[in-house]
């Protein structure tokens, strides 16, 4: 007989064909709605194996709501919504999906960069609200990137696609990271720098860090303060890298000239949140590796981690380890 698992969102049909034919999977069907965290432990219960989202909070009592639990499989790269030290008290192994998203993540990064430099979703509400009137030759005034200096916080996969991408601009690069990494000073000519460095020197500011104890709240107004007012800040991390409050009063004051966001906090943002309400702003959904292609190969890593911890093998893609 086939092991139950719990499945917190539908996945890409290719995934779903291969899940089906090593278990018996129970799915919450909602692309629109994060499974409940309540409706997750009383389906948990009798279930060998979960695959989850970085949406689902998988703590200690959810793990103990199902004591046949042998393997948590996050769709995704990031997963600080699961307590992995409780898992591996418990014998539970965890899994990830590293490195399938980094180019399609790294696009969007520099997409969103661009949208904030140049004002883009500035100019389209300008001509959705009917104010195009004439060609204006102080409308909308943006700023150059080629040229331009940009700051990476966190040089890890997708930090260095980034700096990559940056180079066809001629950008001056900057980077500040726990650990320097000379390899990609000498590939990239990337210069490392103090975090109060960076903010004071860059243009723009491109957040790649995973979100811990130590990187929470990271830029809050201390940190603003020490930017250029023409700085624009773009974060495809995590929301919670950023001061929320601190944030808005940026913007609002003009202390910075732009924020580009493909995450939030709180997240998702709520419709009338106070940040909706600046001119200097663009928010994405959390879609940066939201390409077919992306979605479908992390789909299929997380239901190959899936299979391996049912069948008691190694992880491909492991975040912890367990005797």
């Amino acid at each position: 007989m086939k092991p139950e698992v719990y499945i917190t969102r539908r996945l890409p049909a290719a995934a779903m064909k291969r899940l089906q034919e090593f278990c018996q999977p129970e799915i919450w069907d909602s692309d629109e709605l994060a499974a409940p965290y309540e409706e997750m432990r009383a389906r948990l219960p009798g279930k060998a194996g979960l695959l989850c989202l970085l949406t689902d909070r998988v703590d200690a009592a959810l793990m103990d709501a199902a004591p046949g639990l042998k393997v948590i499989s996050q769709c995704a790269v990031g997963y600080d919504n699961i307590d992995v030290a409780a898992a591996t008290a418990r014998g539970i192994p965890v899994g990830n999906t590293p490195g399938a998203l980094t180019e399609t993540t790294a696009d969007f990064a520099f997409a969103l960069l661009m949208a904030g430099a140049r004002r883009i979703v500035e100019g389209m509400d300008y001509v959705r609200g009917g104010h195009w009137k004439t060609w204006g030759l102080q409308l909308l005034l943006g700023q150059d990137i080629y040229g331009a200096t940009l700051g990476i916080v966190g040089l890890g996969r997708i930090g260095a696609a980034v700096a990559r991408r940056a180079r066809g601009f001629n950008m001056r690069l900057l980077y500040h990271n726990r650990q320097r990494h000379p390899e990609y000073e000498a590939e990239l000519g990337i210069e490392y720098r103090p975090l109060d460095e960076l903010l004071a020197e860059s243009d723009f500011i491109s957040l790649h860090l995973n979100l811990t104890a130590q990187s929470r709240g990271l830029i809050g107004e201390r940190e603003f303060n020490l930017m250029k007012p023409n700085a624009v800040l773009v974060n495809t991390a995590r929301g919670g890298v950023v001061q929320t409050e601190a944030l808005y009063n940026a913007l609002k004051a003009g202390r910075i000239a732009h924020a580009a966001l493909d995450v939030t906090d709180p997240e998702p943002l709520p419709a009338d949140h106070k940040l909706l309400t600046l001119p200097n702003i663009t928010i994405a959904p959390h879609i940066a590796s939201a390409s077919t292609e992306t979605r479908s190969r992390i789909a299929m890593m997380a239901v190959e981690n899936l299979e391996a911890g049912l069948q008691g093998r190694p992880l491909p893609w492991p975040v912890n380890w367990v005797g």
